[in-house]
């Protein structure tokens, strides 16, 4: 079934423990004609299984799952699907998760109890290979920069040339492709070439992997995108 414009819907496999939250889930999201649910799991182990059998284009993930936590599940999904997005939805808000949770591959992160038109967004964009985070995650990530230090690390990144290491700091802070193609006034085509080619060098799968690397250099911080 398609959209009211003619798309196809956004699959979704939801994995969380507790029946009752999958079940209002599920509710709320069939009232959504852009997002088609196709399938649950209670555990990690089930949501890795599912995944491979279902090939969603989003996975709801829960962080605290029984077995193989959310996290874990994440990676194992990620590693062996990677055209699949893993949206984390969770009550874990501390920064150690959210970055153990990006690094093991999650297009992004949200609180639950965040409002449907939120979800949706987030749903839609992490499909779509953006990194999309809750207001309260971002608050806590700019948070998290804002202590870190503010000058680059010269030494960072050797592989790259020149050009790859300013799309990474352009990325570092927070620019679209559509941005930095205006930045940089290059075309679109070489924007993509030049992105994935830094994803390759630091061999990170996305880009919210390659945000966490760039920060953690110094790149990118003290700078908001203008």
């Amino acid at each position: 079934m398609t959209d009211t414009a003619g798309r196809e819907p956004v699959t979704i496999l939801i994995a969380d423990d507790h029946a009752a939250f999958r079940a209002g889930l599920v509710d709320l999201l069939a009232t959504v004609p852009s997002v088609r649910v196709e399938g649950e799991a209670a555990t990690g182990e089930a949501a890795i299984d599912a995944v491979r059998t279902l090939q969603p284009d989003v996975v709801l993930m829960d962080v605290n799952l029984p077995g193989i936590d959310g996290v874990e599940a994440t990676r194992r999904i990620v590693d062996a699907q990677p055209h699949v997005a893993v949206l984390m939805l969770t009550m874990d808000d501390d920064s150690e998760t959210v970055f153990r949770a990006m690094r093991a591959g999650a297009r992004g992160y949200l609180l639950k109890g965040a409002p449907r038109a939120e979800l949706v967004r987030a749903v839609t964009a992490v499909a779509a290979g953006e990194a999309i985070f809750g207001p309260a995650i971002a608050r806590r990530l700019v948070s998290f920069f804002d202590r870190a230090p503010a000058r680059p690390d010269p030494a960072a990144f050797p592989e790259l040339t020149e050009r790859e290491r300013e799309i990474l700091e352009l990325i570092a802070r927070g620019r679209s492709n559509a941005e930095i193609t205006d930045a940089l006034v290059l075309s679109p085509k070489t924007v993509r070439n030049h992105v994935s080619n830094v994803f390759s060098k630091l061999q990170v799968r996305d880009r919210a992997e390659a945000i966490v690397r760039a920060r953690e250099a110094g790149l990118g911080i003290g700078r908001r995108p203008g």
